[in-house]
């Protein structure tokens, strides 16, 4: 090999400094370009279901799409309360959220049949619920009342119930009883048609009022008056099953527009794995609660559900609801 002379040995140190200063441009400039940054908020605990997969459905499409997507879960309110997250989806500051329909039907008012009280038979008839086109239309109808809001995912939330400082058997046991209800209008139905008094109080504000009396009572699924150690403030649950409720998971219209097809897809598959897993354990938890809280001390009363239905039914079909006797019809037929 002939030996470079001087100014051979400049030149060549010249190309060499020169490709090694584009190639780490290149790789510092490469991972900022291609990443997306995206807030997923609710308002459970980080030991929930909910949030566990969310933050491995997060994982997930980090790493099915070779980390162009960096989401970050914010669980138990860290970004706002649930009205404040729906709030959110149009403000920009939240990409993704859970939350209940009934505060998603604030933007599209049908969805809300599906939390009404008595509305399911049981769980299988929620289940074909959700898989039917009546579900559909309804999440359409909200996609497009919300200004692009995607409901990509459903997850079982559980079948509320009653805990309470004082036994209730029969519906008249409700009568004056001051009960805390999330914030969303529907959710008064059930307490209003057996006489209580309905509280709304945001979620993290519950434990500490059913501990200094501002109420009485509340009713959630069983995980959850576990998850938010409700039981250690009551000396009830109360199997009334009023409600058999889900979450819905919301990409913003905002961030729904600058996905792909692909990628929308992709989010759509991974968050309803999710919801399909955090489902399976809701339904395995509700399950155990039922004698778990009989072991944690609580007494555990099994009303007969039949005279709080009773007690409801006139409500389903008033004329002031934000769905029609039609709609209502098609969701009883469904089989």
């Amino acid at each position: 090999m002939t030996p470079l002379n001087s100014s051979g040995r400049h030149s060549a140190l010249r190309r060499l400094a020169g490709a090694s200063i584009i190639a780490a441009a290149t790789l510092v400039a490469l991972p900022a370009a291609a990443q997306t940054k995206l807030k997923w908020a609710h308002v459970y605990e980080a030991n929930e279901p909910f949030h566990t997969e969310a933050v491995w459905a997060a994982d997930e499409i980090r790493k099915r799409t070779g980390g162009r997507y960096d989401i970050q879960v914010f669980p138990a309110s860290q970004l706002g309360k649930e009205s404040d997250i729906n709030q959110g989806l149009a403000l920009g500051t939240v990409d993704i959220i859970y939350t209940g329909q009934n505060f998603a039907a604030r933007a599209f008012g049908p969805l809300s049949i599906g939390g009404a009280a008595f509305m399911f038979r049981d769980y299988d008839h929620w289940a074909k619920y959700v898989a039917s086109p009546v579900f559909s239309e309804l999440a359409a109808g909200y996609q497009k009342g919300s200004g692009g809001n995607r409901i990509t995912a459903v997850t079982y939330y559980g079948i509320r119930h009653t805990s309470s400082n004082k036994p209730i058997n029969k519906p008249e046991d409700m009568k004056g009883l001051k009960i805390r209800v999330p914030d969303a209008p529907l959710y008064t139905m059930f307490p209003k048609a057996v006489g209580a008094n309905a509280t709304p109080i945001a979620f993290a504000e519950v434990y500490l009022a059913l501990q200094n009396g501002t109420v009485d009572a509340q009713e959630n699924p069983l995980p959850t008056i576990e998850a938010k150690k409700f039981y250690e403030v009551q000396k009830y649950i109360v199997l009334t099953g009023h409600i058999t409720e889900m979450l819905v998971t919301v990409v913003s219209g905002g961030t729904w527009n600058k996905l792909n097809e692909a990628d929308r897809k992709l989010f759509e598959t991974v968050m309803r794995e999710a919801g399909e897993r955090a489902t399976k354990s809701i339904v395995d938890n509700e399950n155990r609660l039922v004698t778990g809280f009989e072991k944690m001390g609580k007494t555990v009363i099994k009303v007969d559900r039949k005279p709080f239905q009773a007690a409801v039914a006139k409500e389903l079909t008033a004329p002031n609801l934000p769905w029609s006797k039609e709609l209502f019809d098609r969701v009883q037929a469904i089989r």
